[in-house]
C-alpha cells in the first residue's frame, strides 16, 4: 500500500520541472494526479505518462472562472480532492528601475493571486470533509535576490499566506506548509544561465559548490519534502516553510 492511496491530488505548473517531479511521486506512492498547467497539451502528454490514475487540465491560474472549472473537473474524474500543491509560477527578471509594470503584475497574478484562488476553491472541498493538505511552492528568494523584486515578494508573500491559512483552517483538519527550494536543476534555471550567457553546467556546477552539500538539487528533492508535507505523518505539522537548500540559506539566518 501507499501513503496516498485512495487520495486524489492537484499540483499546478506540473507539466515539466518541479512539478512534473512532484506528480511522478504522488502517483508512486498510490494518488490520483491531476496535472494542472496553462498547456493542457503538455499537461495531458504528462498525465499520461504517471502509469496510475490522473488527468491533465488546462487552466489559468490567475483566473478565478478558469480554476473553478479546474477543480469542478477534478472532483468529476477523480472523485474527489484530497491534497493541492501551489507549485505553478512565473519569472520576469529585471533590477527595479528596468522592471516594468506588466512584469511585476504577471508575476503577482501566477503566484499570489494562483495560490489565493486554487486554495479558496478547494477549501470547500477540505471543509466539507474534514480533511485536507495545501503545500505552497515559495523559494529562498523570498529572503531577497538581486534582479527578482517582483518574485522575492511573491515568494515571501507565500510564506505568510501559508501561515494565515494555517491558523484559518487547522480547525477543520486541514494542514498548511510551505516548501522552499534553492537551486533546483531545471528548464526554469537553465533559462537563466543562457540569459547571463554561461554555460548551463558551469552554472550548476558553481551554484552546487555555494552551498554545504556540493550539489545542486533536482526536482526529487522538493518532492520528497512536498509528499511528506502532504502526507498524515505531517499532521502535526502546520504553518511552517521548509528550506530545501542543500544548507545555502544557513548564513543568511
Amino acid at each position: 500500500m501507499g501513503r496516498f492511496d485512495g487520495r486524489v491530488a492537484v499540483i499546478t505548473g506540473a507539466a515539466r520541472g518541479i512539478g512534473l517531479g512532484t506528480a511522478q511521486r504522488f502517483a508512486q506512492e498510490g494518488a490520483a494526479v491531476a496535472i494542472v498547467d496553462l498547456d493542457e497539451s503538455a499537461a495531458a502528454e504528462s498525465a499520461a505518462t504517471l502509469g496510475t490514475q490522473a488527468v491533465g487540465i488546462g487552466c489559468d491560474v490567475s483566473d478565478k472562472t478558469s480554476v473553478e472549472a479546474a477543480v469542478a473537473r477534478v472532483v468529476e474524474e477523480l472523485g474527489g480532492l484530497h491534497i493541492l500543491v501551489n507549485n505553478a509560477g512565473v519569472t520576469r527578471d529585471n533590477l527595479l528601475f528596468k522592471m516594468t509594470e506588466l512584469d511585476w503584475d504577471l508575476v503577482m497574478g501566477v503566484h499570489l493571486k494562483g495560490a489565493f484562488l486554487m486554495s479558496q476553491a478547494a477549501q470547500k472541498h477540505f471543509v466539507e470533509q474534514r480533511y485536507g493538505k495545501i503545500v505552497n511552492t515559495s523559494s529562498t528568494s523570498a529572503l531577497g535576490n538581486r534582479g527578482q523584486a517582483n518574485y522575492s515578494a511573491a515568494k515571501m508573500g507565500l510564506q505568510g499566506f501559508t501561515k494565515t491559512l494555517a491558523l484559518e483552517l487547522g480547525a477543520f483538519g486541514v494542514n498548511v506548509n510551505a516548501v522552499a527550494p534553492g537551486f533546483i536543476a531545471t528548464d526554469m534555471t537553465d533559462q537563466t544561465a543562457a540569459r547571463l550567457k554561461m554555460d548551463v553546467e558551469e552554472f550548476r556546477r558553481l551554484s552546487g559548490e555555494a552551498n554545504p552539500v556540493k550539489r545542486v538539487g533536482h526536482p526529487e528533492d522538493i518532492a520528497a519534502a512536498v509528499t511528506f508535507l502532504a502526507s498524515d505523518e505531517a499532521s502535526y505539522i502546520t504553518g511552517q516553510t521548509l528550506y530545501v537548500d542543500g544548507g545555502a540559506t544557513i548564513s543568511r539566518g
